[in-house]
């Protein structure tokens, strides 16, 4: 079976281009120098997979086929462009501006799918979650149906979603602990400058990661482009993507120079991975 596994947002927290800047960047013509808030939409196997086999657990495998990680500032536009037309669950790294302030969009799939969503965080994101959300979490007496509908679960350890484990790997964002996600032979490893000793075992194995790549220069709290190569190499993956890109990284140019099997990220990038 495998996963499909969609590169809605590949940016930094300002996005490229950035507001007021005329560098060669934000004013590229190139696509793929055009970077919003950082998610992936993960396809997990469903009946159109060709190795897809029915049995009594079709159901619920089908139950879930589509999560969502993260809901960024610009969500909806992401959604218009890659037409995501389905989210069935959310997973959230943490709860930094550019990873949640979409979460208002998903009423749309409210409307259109007739049933609550399911969201998994940590326990300080979900924390938070209901402290900013709090009209969604906590709502007023006069909801209607402008109010998404979710259901808000707190993470402990590897958990399934339609019949496919989801393992919740720790990561350092600075001082901050948030998660990446590990899905078989994948992991998505955002926002993150250090992965802690009892992490990399999560990871054994992994052979597709996309990962924190910021800026060449280091940052206090994401992964350099030395850093990330650096990650790669140990975790011996066939692909890396990176991600969380800031301008001072020309799309064309960085690739060039970048390992084999080593590449930038790109809003739409599209992975299928067994």
């Amino acid at each position: 079976m495998s996963l499909k596994v969609t590169v809605l947002g590949s940016g930094t927290s300002h996005g490229v281009p950035s507001v007021g800047c005329d560098c060669s960047v934000c004013r590229s013509t190139d696509p793929m120098d055009r970077r919003t808030r950082p998610s992936i939409l993960i396809a997990l196997p469903g009946r159109e997979d060709p190795a897809y086999v029915a049995s009594e657990t079709s159901a619920v495998a089908d139950a879930v086929r589509y999560v969502l990680v993260d809901t960024s500032t610009d969500l909806r536009a992401q959604a218009l462009a890659y037409d995501v037309r389905r989210v069935d669950a959310i997973l959230f790294t943490h709860s930094h501006a550019d990873h949640v302030f979409g979460l208002d969009e998903i009423r749309r799939y409210n409307a259109m799918q007739r049933t609550p969503i399911g969201c998994y965080a940590d326990d300080e994101t979900a924390g938070n979650l209901r402290r900013m959300f709090s009209y969604i979490f906590d709502p007023p007496r006069q909801r209607g149906g402008g109010i998404p509908q979710l259901t808000l679960f707190r993470l402990g350890g590897p958990f399934s979603l339609g019949g496919t484990e989801i393992v919740p790997v720790p990561l350092m964002h600075g001082a901050l602990p948030v998660l990446g996600f590990r899905v078989g032979s994948f992991a998505y490893l955002t926002d993150c400058n250090h992965i802690p000793d009892e992490s990399w075992p999560l990871l054994a194995g992994v052979r597709t990661v996309i990962l924190d790549a910021l800026r060449e220069r280091p940052h206090p709290t994401h992964f350099s482009v030395p850093e990330a190569i650096a990650v790669a190499e140990r975790l011996k993956v066939e692909r890396a993507y990176f991600t969380h890109i800031c301008h001072d990284l020309p799309h064309v140019a960085t690739c060039a120079r970048l390992p084999a099997g080593v590449r930038l990220a790109y809003d739409g990038l599209v992975l299928e991975i067994q």
